[in-house]
């Protein structure tokens, strides 16, 4: 068995696109248009795991309310300063600077995607 995706709807999907694609590398892997909503798939630069934006046509105007059982995504990168310089060169901002674990081995720092949803990043030596 293969873990394929994790869906969440979005409010604006032009933000999301721009958060995903341009800080986090991610790449439009399809598109699917239902009755209610367009589903935008995408991947990761290894191509091994996507994340599944859903625009439904009819949005509330407050978005999307984030369930307490939902906690983050995670993902790698290979030096915590270097993504630091990007976050901040595209506008953004961390939920939780950078900071040290498991006895120093693990760097790890969180951002808020465009919906309110946690990512988390995290270099390990």
């Amino acid at each position: 068995m293969k873990f394929l995706h994790a869906m969440i709807r979005v409010k604006d999907v032009e933000k999301s696109l721009e958060f995903y694609q341009k800080l986090l590398n991610m790449t439009i892997a399809k598109k699917k248009r239902l009755d209610d909503c367009e589903l935008i798939y995408l991947e990761d630069e290894e191509h091994t795991a996507q994340i599944e934006l859903t625009v439904n046509d009819e949005i509330p105007a407050e978005g999307y309310k984030n369930g307490d059982a939902f906690g983050h995504f995670a993902f790698s990168v290979d030096s915590m300063d270097k993504f630091t310089e990007k976050l901040h060169s595209l506008g953004y901002e961390y939920l939780y600077e950078p900071y040290t674990v498991f006895e120093g081995t693990t760097k790890i720092a969180f951002v808020k995607d465009p919906d309110g949803n946690e990512i988390e990043f995290i270099e390990q030596k």
